[in-house]
């Protein structure tokens, strides 16, 4: 099957509302679609850690960059009347669980909230085509089985963060049956898994940790080496974020075919637990200690999750194009490269060129 990737020809010109920008996420992106020549407006926090990729790589310089909260509805309608997008894609959010239970209602508040405000200024000022929200793949009320989890499984969770982000997936839901399909938006939600790959920096996240410990010479502290999840490089829910919306603007059908929750992650085999991605790291670093714990510590967390993701490979032609080794290894490599005197953007603009060279000799 081909891989399906982002199309230049389509992003050439748009005009896109990014969230999230000066996130993990939201930065890589930002560089991909400026490097696809959209014309990108970012609205977002300003950024949550130092070092950030946002400030590192540069973004701000290839977009019009507005820092807001979007808890501040007023702020978010303001942004979305002004850049008038073609398509949104909405990253913004609270996105650590550990952080959701230090600050619950302030989880909620941005995640449910802040959605709701810029679903709600899209219907006050109609004008986009297309609208992508990414949730995660922790929205399922997790029952801790064995089988991958389908779009259609319920919804639910245990945490602050996970819940609120199932609160998201109603909220969309809702929007888009009671206003936006009527307007001619087409609205879909994106559940990823696991997200690693250079230029993170938050706080209680695997490959961070073990970057921070091993480059000061500590040994990585592990809460539960068995917790298995859907794990993947950034740029590949990224790039099926980008394929999303480009099927949700081309398809004559989108409302009825595409214009719904979809599950982005790595194909079955590929997930894994904890202890053996830090045990890829730990070859991709050449080195570094670790201590498992010898009891669970901490608030609850999720054991065993894994994604269903063959809707997306049969009908958006969707499949992962680094597997687990390469991406961890990558990971670890830009890291590497980075504190060695490399530039942040230099790298991630090679990260993307790596990744679009899997499609074109796929092609050739």
């Amino acid at each position: 099957m081909t891989q399906a990737g982002p199309d230049a020809a389509f992003w050439r010109g748009k005009r896109v509302l990014l969230t999230g920008h000066t996130g993990f996420k939201g930065a890589w992106l930002a560089l991909w679609l400026q490097r696809l020549g959209a014309q990108v407006t970012g609205l977002a926090l300003a950024p949550a850690t130092q070092p950030n990729l946002f400030e590192l790589a540069g973004v701000a310089s290839g977009l019009s960059h507005h820092v807001i909260d979007l808890r501040d509805a007023e702020a978010v309608a303001r942004v979305v009347q002004e850049s008038h997008p073609d398509v949104v894609l909405h990253l913004a959010a609270q996105a650590l669980v550990r952080e959701g239970y230090r600050e619950p209602v302030g989880t909620w508040a941005s995640n449910v909230m802040g959605t709701v405000h810029l679903l709600d200024a899209l219907r006050r000022h109609p004008g986009a085509k297309v609208a992508v929200c990414i949730t995660t793949d922790k929205v399922y009320r997790n029952h801790e089985w064995p089988h991958p989890y389908r779009e259609g499984d319920e919804l639910g969770g245990h945490d602050p963060y996970s819940a609120s982000k199932a609160a998201c997936e109603l909220a969309i839901a809702s929007y888009r049956d009671a206003f936006l399909k009527e307007q001619g938006l087409a609205l879909a939600s994106a559940r990823a898994g696991n997200v690693i790959g250079g230029g993170d920096w938050a706080a209680d996240r695997l490959l961070p940790d073990a970057v921070r410990a091993w480059q000061d010479g500590r040994a990585l502290e592990i809460r539960r080496p068995e917790a298995t999840r859907p794990w993947q490089h950034v740029l590949e829910p990224l790039a099926a974020y980008l394929v999303l919306a480009q099927t949700l603007w081309t398809d004559a059908s989108a409302h009825v075919s595409a214009a719904q929750a979809w599950n982005f992650g790595p194909l079955p085999h590929e997930r894994a637990t904890v202890r053996t991605v830090i045990d890829l790291a730990r070859t991709a670093w050449l080195g570094g200690q670790v201590n498992y714990a010898q009891r669970i510590e901490g608030p609850h967390e999720a054991g065993w999750l894994a994604l269903d993701t063959s809707l997306a490979q049969t009908r958006l032609g969707l499949a992962p194009r680094w597997n687990l080794a390469e991406s961890v290894g990558r990971t670890l490599r830009w890291y590497r490269a980075l504190h060695e005197g490399a530039q942040a953007r230099a790298l991630c603009l090679a990260d993307l060129d790596a990744w679009s060279c899997v499609q074109a000799r796929a092609a050739a």
